[in-house]
């Protein structure tokens, strides 16, 4: 994992997007295509590495009739959560097998609707079109905030909420160059923390929770909440994401749950 410390040799839209595309191809062709089936038929929407409930958080709440728009949905499976519950999203992805495989899932499953290929910091739909914008382990981390928030705030209508989670900043600052679990050891500074490359090719952006402040209002959103999440009593070390342990987990926060409302 290579971080880069500022802004000098930023990498194009164009770049980072097609590293990511060729990553998530590779991905979904070795084994999210299979998971994606066991996914798409969870009984209840879940949030990150440890699966916390959202009955739990209350985060969500009722989503019946609520347009949503879900950036980076790779497979689509929060997007079929959410048409269970009575939604009406629309999946945005950047990757055409990731489509493929959520395609081939609504043929299965019978739950339908619109998967659109694009850019989530670009998005070819009007403005003002959706009550609600998520995204979990999406645009939330492989595209660029000062892009993709934006956009997001373009997509709601006045009022409507922005949801998504990523990594929380202390994982990344204790995550080790080699594919390891994370440590319990600062590894690099937080200080011009923004983009990280990946050995294996993908290009990920992380801020710390000032700077992501600063994103969100100066994008048009007020924050409403930020829930720090941790592995609950008696979780086990998640067989596809070993790099972070149960135990690592339960003493910090894994991943930031951010709740943020367009102002109107």
């Amino acid at each position: 994992m290579s971080w880069r410390s500022s802004f000098p040799t930023v990498l194009s839209e164009s770049d980072y997007l097609a590293i990511n595309r060729a990553l998530w191809t590779k991905s979904n062709r070795e084994y999210t295509d299979t998971q994606a089936d066991g996914a798409w038929r969870a009984d209840e929407i879940t949030w990150g590495v440890f699966g916390i409930p959202d009955s739990e958080l209350g985060v969500l709440g009722d989503v019946s009739g609520l347009d949503v728009i879900e950036l980076g949905c790779g497979t689509a499976y929060f997007s079929a959560w959410l048409a269970r519950g009575g939604a009406k999203p629309v999946g945005v992805d950047v990757t055409p097998a990731q489509l493929a495989t959520a395609r081939r899932l609504q043929e299965d499953t019978g739950i339908s609707f619109p998967l659109l290929e694009a850019n989530a910091e670009n998005v070819p739909l009007p403005g003002e079109s959706f009550d609600l914008a998520l995204s979990e382990y999406g645009a939330s981390i492989w595209c660029d905030p000062q892009r993709w928030i934006p956009e997001a705030n373009r997509l709601l209508r006045p009022g409507g909420r922005l949801v998504f989670l990523c990594g929380s900043p202390l994982l990344q600052l204790c995550a080790l160059e080699e594919e390891e679990a994370t440590v319990e050891q600062l590894q690099r500074p937080q200080r011009g923390m923004s983009r990280v490359e990946w050995p294996e090719g993908g290009v990920e952006f992380h801020l710390g929770h000032g700077d992501m402040f600063r994103v969100l209002r100066e994008s048009g959103f007020t924050i409403e909440n930020l829930i720090e999440l941790y592995a609950p009593p008696g979780a086990t070390t998640h067989e596809y994401y070993a790099y972070v342990t149960a135990d690592w987990a339960s003493k910090w926060p894994v991943e930031d749950l951010w709740v943020a409302r367009k102002t109107a």
